[in-house]
């Protein structure tokens, strides 16, 4: 399965134009849901504010390994550079060089953006780096293959799936636990049909395929951040966690030794995929990320 060459994302989607004088708040997103997602924030934005997607899934290195098994022939750094070449080409394509900007990054777009800062000459860089419910790529936050276990991505992807349908998918946690990928898939589907987000015929053969894309994405960012040494940030950092984050109760997700410049921590209504869609949660990040 392949994208079509005409459907292949730009690496570089303008949500937002700025007005005037007004700056551009740029955002690194990985994919999973699509970068339109993000409209609800570039809504939110006070001012003219410009929104630019640095999109991940639009460099066939990347977005590929989630349809082969997870294993991307490339590295964090790699991708940073990409991404940092993108970015000094929009903000010139955008008259916004020297301008003071704010750089953001959502899951593990957030890791690839605190790579690419390090890779812009000092005068580049941006005012502050916001993670979106990012978790830091920090050795204490590098779980093995192992580690994700079918009851801990099961749950993930009822999050996934209920924000890619708009409507929640609340499968019963005890049938989760300890369940096996076919029993916990069945879990799932009947919980995405009583909430309305599938239809009562979904064969579950058919989210069986969903699910490996979805798993093998997580594989791939697990195993490229599994090498990669970050070196600590040289801009204040700004974390915005999800209440219902992939990691719950942990108010830094493991970014604290990556900060020496600061890092401020805050809370934002919806899970680790609804906070991009929901109007309330775009509202805490937009204060948060507004340009200069």
């Amino acid at each position: 399965m392949r994208l079509r060459p005409d459907r292949t994302p730009a690496p570089v989607r303008r949500l937002r134009a700025a007005d005037g004088g007004a700056g551009t708040v740029y955002l690194v997103h990985p994919g999973a849901l699509d970068a339109e997602v993000h409209r609800t924030l570039a809504e939110a934005l006070p001012g003219g504010t410009g929104l630019t997607v640095l999109d991940l899934s639009a460099l066939p290195e990347y977005w590929e390994a989630a349809l082969t098994g997870g294993r991307a022939a490339t590295t964090v750094e790699d991708l940073a550079g990409r991404l940092a070449d993108e970015l000094v080409r929009a903000r010139t394509a955008d008259g916004a060089d020297g301008r003071p900007y704010t750089l953001a990054g959502w899951s593990f777009g957030g890791v690839i953006a605190q790579a690419l800062v390090e890779r812009l000459p000092a005068g580049q860089r941006p005012r502050q780096l916001v993670l979106l419910d990012s978790i830091a790529p920090t050795d204490a936050y590098k779980p093995s293959d192992e580690e994700l276990n079918p009851a801990l991505l099961l749950g993930w992807f009822a999050l996934y799936l209920g924000a890619k349908r708009g409507l929640p998918v609340v499968p019963d946690a005890e049938r989760l636990a300890g369940a096996g990928v076919e029993d916990g898939l069945e879990a799932v589907l009947e919980a995405a049909v009583a909430g309305g987000a599938l239809r009562a015929d979904t064969p579950v053969f058919g989210l069986r395929k969903l699910y490996d894309t979805y798993v093998d994405g997580l594989l791939r960012n697990n195993r490229l951040t599994a090498p990669y040494r970050a070196v600590p940030s040289s801009v204040p950092l700004v974390l915005v966690t999800a209440e219902g984050s992939l990691i719950p109760d942990d108010p830094t997700l493991g970014w604290e030794p990556l900060a020496p410049h600061g890092l401020t921590t805050h809370r934002s209504p919806g899970d680790h995929y609804t906070m991009l869609s929901r109007p309330d949660a775009a509202a805490v990040i937009a204060r948060l990320v507004h340009a200069a």
